[in-house]
Parts: C-alpha cells; sequence; structure tokens
C-alpha cells in the first residue's frame, strides 16, 4: 500500500503529490471535483431554479391580480349591500354591538400606557365596549404601573378589567384564550385584538347593518366597521409609526407593505385565504369557539386560528383602508428574534396542518392549493430557502466550479423581474428595492434555520421572545433630534 507519512493526508505515489500542505489540499480538490463536487452542484443549481421558477410565478401571480384589482375590483362599500348606521332613538346604544377590547401584555413598561389609553377613547359607545387588559408581566413593579392604569381609566366610567394569571402557560394565546373565559365576556358579539400598538382610535366608526343576509356568511343585525357583520374577522394595514428611524425599520416598512398591500390583498381579493395579524383584527367570538379556540401549538397562534376558521367555511375581508400604527423593531437583535417567530412558527403550523387541510371537504379545491402551495409552501417555506441557498451558497461556489453553468434568466433576468415587480407594486418605497435585495440576502440565512427548526420541530420550535419596545422613548427620541436639529440650524444662521 502506499505510504502516508505524518505531515501529509494523501499518499506520496499519487500522481502530482507535493510535500506542503496547500499543494496537497489543491491536489485533493482537484481528485474529487470531477466525480462529486460539479455533479452535485449542478444538481443544486438545478433545485435552485426550480424554486426560483416558483418564486417569480407567485409574485408574477399576485402581481397581475393586484393589477386587475385596481383597475377592475370594486371596493367592498360597492360589493356589499350595506346603508349607514343610525342612531336607533327607542334602543339607545343598545343598537349597537357589545365589543371585547384584548390587550395581551408581557412587561410592556414603554408602551403600556399609550395601549391602554387608545382603547379606552375608541370611537365607540362606552357602554358597548369591554376593555380587557391582559398582562402576563414577570417584572412586579410594571405589573402595578399596568393595574393602576387600569384603575385609573376605570374611575372615569370606563369598562375596563385588569386580568392576570398565575402561569404564563402558551404565552400570548394562552392569555387570549383565558381572557374568553370569563362571565363578562359571554354578551360580546366581538372581540377586537391587539398588540401593543400606538395608535388604535381610527378602527371603530359607524358600520353597516345587513338587508339581504347571504348564505354561509356570519350574519348579524348590527354591524361593528366596515362589511365585519358577514365576515368572521377582518384585519386592516399596519403601519411602522417608527418606520423613519433608521435604514432597517425602512426595510421592515417595505417588507410589510408588501405582506399587507399585496399579498393580503391578494387572498382576500380571490376569496382565498390571508394569514391573520395580531396587530390589528376583529373577530366575531363565534367564529373563534366554532374553530376550536386559541391553540398555543405554534408561536403564531393567530394564523393557526386563521387557518382553522377558514376550514370551518368563514369568510375574511381584508381593508387596506384602515392603519393602526405600531412600533417596528429598531434593533438587529429585536428584529432577529421576531423573524424566528415569523418564520419558524408558519413552518411549523404547515407540518401540523397540511393533512388537515388537505383533507377537509367544506372548502373549495382551488382555496386548499392556494392556502397549501401559495401561502405556506411557497412563501413561507420556498422563499426563504431560496434566497440563502442559491444567492448566499450555490451561486459563490459556482465561482469556484466554472465547470457548472448558471443560466442567465436564473442568475440575472428573473431576480430583476421581481425587484421590478416589488418597485411597481411598492411605489412608495421603489427607492429601497435594490437595497431590500440585499438586506434579504442577510436575513435569509436567519430565516431558512427558523423555518428547518419549524419543520423539524427542533429545540428552539416553541421559542418566544417578546419584541422590544420603545413607547415614548422613542418619541422623546425624535422630539431630541428635531430639537438639536433646529438648534445647530440657528447656530448657524445666528440670531438673524
Amino acid at each position: 500500500m502506499a505510504e502516508v507519512s505524518g505531515n501529509s493526508f494523501i499518499p506520496e505515489s499519487l500522481p502530482g503529490y507535493t510535500p506542503d500542505i496547500a499543494g496537497q489540499i489543491g491536489l485533493l480538490w482537484e481528485l474529487i471535483k470531477a466525480p462529486l463536487i460539479v455533479p452535485f452542484l449542478r444538481f443544486c443549481v438545478y433545485i435552485c431554479l426550480a424554486m426560483s421558477i416558483m418564486v417569480f410565478l407567485e409574485r408574477l401571480y399576485m402581481g397581475v391580480v393586484i393589477i386587475l384589482v385596481k383597475l377592475f375590483w370594486k371596493k367592498p362599500e360597492k360589493r356589499y349591500k350595506w346603508e349607514a348606521m343610525n342612531d336607533d332613538l327607542e334602543m339607545g346604544n343598545e343598537a349597537f354591538p357589545l365589543v371585547l377590547v384584548q390587550i395581551p401584555m408581557f412587561n410592556e413598561k414603554e408602551v403600556y400606557k399609550i395601549s391602554i389609553g387608545a382603547a379606552c377613547n375608541l370611537s365607540w359607545p362606552a357602554d358597548r365596549l369591554v376593555i380587557q387588559v391582559l398582562d402576563d408581566s414577570t417584572d412586579l413593579v410594571v405589573k402595578d404601573m399596568v393595574e393602576k392604569e387600569c384603575i385609573r381609566w376605570a374611575s372615569k366610567g370606563i369598562n375596563i378589567r385588569y386580568q392576570i394569571r398565575e402561569t404564563r402557560g402558551g404565552y400570548k394565546a394562552g392569555a387570549l384564550k383565558e381572557g374568553l373565559k370569563h362571565d363578562y365576556v359571554k354578551n360580546c358579539e366581538y372581540v377586537v385584538i391587539f398588540d401593543a400598538i400606538l395608535d388604535q382610535n381610527r378602527i371603530f366608526s359607524d358600520g353597516p347593518s345587513v338587508s339581504d343576509p347571504q348564505p354561509g356568511y356570519c350574519t348579524c343585525t348590527s354591524s361593528l366597521e366596515v362589511w365585519v357583520h358577514i365576515f368572521s374577522w377582518f384585519a386592516f394595514l399596519d403601519c411602522g409609526v417608527n418606520s423613519d428611524e433608521c435604514l432597517l425599520t425602512r426595510m421592515q416598512e417595505m417588507s410589510l407593505d408588501y405582506h399587507f398591500k399585496v399579498e393580503q390583498e391578494v387572498g382576500s381579493a380571490t376569496h382565498a385565504f390571508f394569514g391573520f395579524n395580531g396587530t390589528g383584527g376583529i373577530w366575531r367570538i363565534a367564529a373563534i369557539n366554532e374553530a376550536g379556540g386559541w391553540k398555543d401549538r405554534t408561536t403564531v397562534e393567530d394564523m393557526d386560528l386563521a387557518v382553522r376558521a377558514g376550514l370551518k367555511g368563514w369568510k375574511f375581508l381584508y381593508l387596506g383602508d384602515l392603519q393602526v400604527k405600531s412600533e417596528l423593531p429598531s434593533t438587529f437583535k429585536a428584529f432577529r428574534f421576531q423573524q424566528h417567530r415569523w418564520s419558524c412558527g408558519p413552518a411549523n403550523l404547515f407540518r401540523k396542518m397540511v393533512m388537515d387541510i388537505a383533507t377537509n371537504k367544506r372548502v373549495t379545491s382551488y382555496k386548499k392549493f392556494y392556502v397549501i402551495y401559495s401561502f405556506f409552501f411557497v412563501r413561507k417555506i420556498i422563499a426563504h430557502m431560496f434566497t440563502f441557498f442559491f444567492y448566499c451558497v450555490v451561486l459563490p461556489l459556482t465561482i469556484l466550479v466554472p465547470e457548472v453553468d448558471v443560466p442567465k434568466w436564473g442568475a440575472i433576468y428573473i431576480p430583476c423581474i421581481i425587484t421590478t415587480l416589488n418597485s411597481v407594486e411598492l411605489r412608495g418605497h421603489s427607492i429601497y428595492c435594490s437595497i431590500g435585495f440585499f438586506f434579504e440576502n442577510v436575513m435569509s440565512f436567519h430565516r431558512t434555520k427558523a423555518t428547518f427548526i419549524g419543520l423539524l420541530e427542533a429545540k428552539r420550535v416553541n421559542e418566544w421572545v417578546v419584541t422590544e419596545k420603545l413607547g415614548d422613548t422613542l418619541k422623546n427620541k425624535s422630539n431630541n433630534k428635531s430639537t438639536a436639529s433646529k438648534r445647530s440650524l440657528s447656530k448657524f444662521l445666528g440670531d438673524r
């Protein structure tokens, strides 16, 4: 047998052998490249090209639907029969449905006052509103402050309830589920769920009443906001109050705008499905109960409930004209933890529900295909993996292996078309779309890792880290910047 010396890891009798380590590594690379590396890398290229076509067709489909919606789709007020809700002199405020507002909190020191105050100032008859603060705080000081704030509003005549639990089991889903068990909730017809957002006072207004109920839709004699009477719940646009703080928040706003203005709008317009977002939505309590209530089996309890309600035949409506301002993570650490939850949760939910969706007999085949393939498989799994493996792994490796050829249409044309589509669909953010392309590549590693954790149900599958918020600190920071800017300008111009 050929001898291998202590300073070598390949046989000395091998043609081209050199005693130095760098030469041996180069020789070993040449030996394994043709039979192993090249075929494997070509296979990876083919897989990535297939994924790129899937992502491209999905983006193209959504782009076409959005164009058709903008050109031909009637707004909800023209699609559904409704009439303005008027005060009933005989019934008074009894004509308005009783609404429960739930605000789940966990050590929200910076934003608890803003959230509670905004909920208590909603434009809805005070005696037809129940505010429920679900406080899971572990910080006793914060807990005491939240309770005192609730007492302060209760002294003003607001029907506000401060609820705590012995344990934090189930995280937010557990708190929401526990909140619906109280006796004073039984008469409530709707539940509004808010995270710790900054401006909730645009949600309630005069809405319609049902004149001609349609079979298969949930109906009531009076309504809350526009058209919610014929749907199980509706969601509305979530916009970042601190989107101009830094480049990170601008990138997030662009991504969220695409999610709401394109993905959510397409799902709603085609009567397929769109994932409920916890920062803003109004549910019929009957829909929650029929769907099986809140479950804590994943970190996307809102999406879980929306899927189950959709499989029960409940209808959904997205209203992009209504906006609720919320705070975006302004540090990379906070954003990374948030993205882990948002990527791991849907992948884990897909694993748990794919067979339930496929075998369901109450919804159409189109809707089942849309939820399984489009909503979950392409957007929540393939999109993350394709971005990471193709742009961050496969393409760089093809530079080291020139024998592997990547078609121009896959490496250049498709990414450029996708970026162009995003620029057209997000006209207000077109300047950031090219930067967003690189930003998504940076985040793709974290999202891909989280996706695999969700699919495999690995150790961190149910990890829940509450997103850090700044609240009033953010306002003060913005005001300080403005003041500092004015001072510097005054110094530059002098007393003139």
